[in-house]
């Protein structure tokens, strides 16, 4: 029987192999044509880091995850495409819905627990499914059973005195627990629903070199698409009609069936909602004349997300002064955490970098005056950047592992209270760096009327910049030992912008 090491060293050398050739020795997951090949090998190794980890911490017996389950729209049979819980999805990369999944950790062997489909009504409307051989094949596991068998194989392999440890812990950005696995009989094992939480979660921080070629790939796809949207966006236009593009794009030559989170595609005012294009506003203004646009989408690929936020005039026309120095002053801003971001960095600094550029860019056009240092001690970042400067990203938008027990907490103050995480940066975090400056009528009456932010502010200059939106750029980057490698590939400079835009003339 293999060892945890020999499962490790084989499942890091397919993916070597993967990295450096292109081909995979193994099962991969694809969507044809030219479409990125995952290896199989890559969770192989998850599985194997998961189970060094957890033995290091003292932990022994069986890991057990339970996946997704397929949902119906309120009290009808309607079944959105199904999407894998995202721990699930680490650990296993299937598909399917309904499963569970257990590693032992001693030796890192692999069993995953399918439902049963073998009917006549299944077969009719959904097709034949797969063999439990079929299953071990695809997902390259060391065995496959039916989810009636789970309770009766745990029986055996944890021998009544060993531990079931299951997942439970804390999303810090949505409030929502993870989800114990659960199913008939396991009141009779004996449980632990706190070491494998703040193990799981952390190892998801730091991406292996498959997971990052993955994250390329969604990257490259996602950007693609937006300058293909860039370069479609006329005047006269309707928002939804750029969201549709962009979806089509990535679909179409990429394979990616879902995106990453509800596009916002935010023309004229709108970017000063952050997020828009929720139901209550859902991408369905008409692009005007001389306005900017901010596209802020991403596409999903094997459950990997891009995130990524291009801001550009509408036209042949280009930015307009006003226009250009809030675009250049954001610009500035990734920029100066770019020559900063490094391992051993934290990232309140860097959410503090940036909002020191946008601040001296505003202050270059006349919207604000004074000394900058005291503008950040009042606060005054966070009235145009209400937002933290970005997140880690992987197999969540917002992924996760920002605030565990051990890492720095969430600070109170305006601005740093909405980072995603406090954390030292480490080689191999995948971070979005996505710094904006708006103009949102609230926060803004707010600040004229606080005399320690209002002193800095000329209301007059400010006036000008009412109902123009705002502007948000934002790139994937991975934590590099000397720096970061951006991952998304759109046009930054203005020369840029100015060159993608298309005409404003409708044809």
């Amino acid at each position: 029987m293999p060892s945890l090491a020999d499962r490790r060293s084989v499942s890091e050398e397919q993916c070597r192999v993967c990295l450096e050739t292109g081909s995979v020795a193994g099962a991969a997951y694809d969507q044809g044509l030219a479409t990125y090949r995952v290896p199989m090998a890559l969770h192989a190794l998850n599985r194997a880091r998961l189970c060094e980890a957890l033995s290091a911490a003292g932990a022994s017996g069986v890991v057990l995850l339970e996946g997704g389950e397929q949902q119906t729209r309120y009290d009808t049979d309607h079944e959105p495409v199904f999407r894998q819980e995202s721990y699930f999805q680490w650990l296993f990369g299937v598909a399917e819905p309904g499963c569970y999944g257990a590693v032992r950790l001693s030796d890192g062997e692999a069993t995953l627990f399918v439902p049963d489909l073998r009917s006549e009504a299944y077969e009719i409307f959904c097709g034949a499914p797969p063999a439990l051989a079929d299953f071990e094949a695809r997902y390259e596991v060391e065995a496959c059973r039916f989810v009636d068998d789970l309770a009766p194989w745990l029986d055996a392999e944890l021998g009544g005195g060993e531990t079931l440890h299951v997942l439970r812990g804390l999303n810090s950005d949505s409030g929502d627990y993870a989800k114990p696995a659960s199913f008939a009989g396991d009141d009779r094992f004996r449980k632990d629903r706190d070491a494998l939480f703040p193990v799981i979660a952390d190892l998801r921080t730091i991406k292996t070199p498959a997971e990052i070629e993955v994250l390329r790939y969604v990257n490259y796809v996602s950007s693609m698409a937006h300058s293909e949207v860039m370069r479609a966006a006329k005047t006269g236009m309707m928002e939804y009609q750029l969201e549709s593009l962009f979806q089509h794009h990535t679909y179409t030559h990429g394979g990616c069936r879902h995106m990453a989170y509800t596009c916002i595609c935010a023309c004229g005012p709108n970017p000063a909602v952050l997020h828009y294009g929720h139901a209550g506003a859902p991408n369905a203004r008409s692009i005007g004349a001389g306005e900017t646009a901010l596209l802020d989408m991403g596409a999903e690929y094997h459950c990997y997300a891009a995130d990524i936020t291009c801001s550009f005039p509408v036209g042949a026309e280009g930015f307009t002064p006003d226009q250009q120095l809030v675009y250049e002053a954001v610009l500035a801003a990734q920029v100066a955490v770019y020559e900063s971001l490094r391992p051993g960095a934290a990232w309140p600094d860097m959410h503090r970098a940036a909002e020191r550029a946008v601040l001296e860019g505003l202050r270059a056009g006349g919207v604000v005056r004074g000394d900058v240092d005291a503008m950040l001690d009042a606060d005054l970042g966070a009235v145009f950047m209400p937002h933290g400067l970005g997140h880690l990203i992987g197999l969540d938008t917002h992924d996760v592992g920002g605030y565990l027990d051990k890492d720095p907490p969430r600070s109170e103050r305006p601005g740093l209270s909405k980072l995603r995480t406090a954390r030292v940066i480490r080689e191999g975090m995948v971070l979005t760096v996505e710094p904006g400056c708006y103009f949102i009528d609230r926060l803004l009456d707010d600040a004229l009327g606080d005399p320690k932010q209002a002193a800095f502010v000329d209301a007059g200059r400010l006036a000008a910049f009412r109902g123009s939106g705002g502007v948000r750029l934002e790139d994937d980057v991975v934590v590099r030992s000397d720096g970061v490698e951006n991952l998304s590939i759109c046009p930054r400079t203005v020369a840029e912008k100015q060159k993608g835009s298309n005409t404003s003339a409708r044809k």
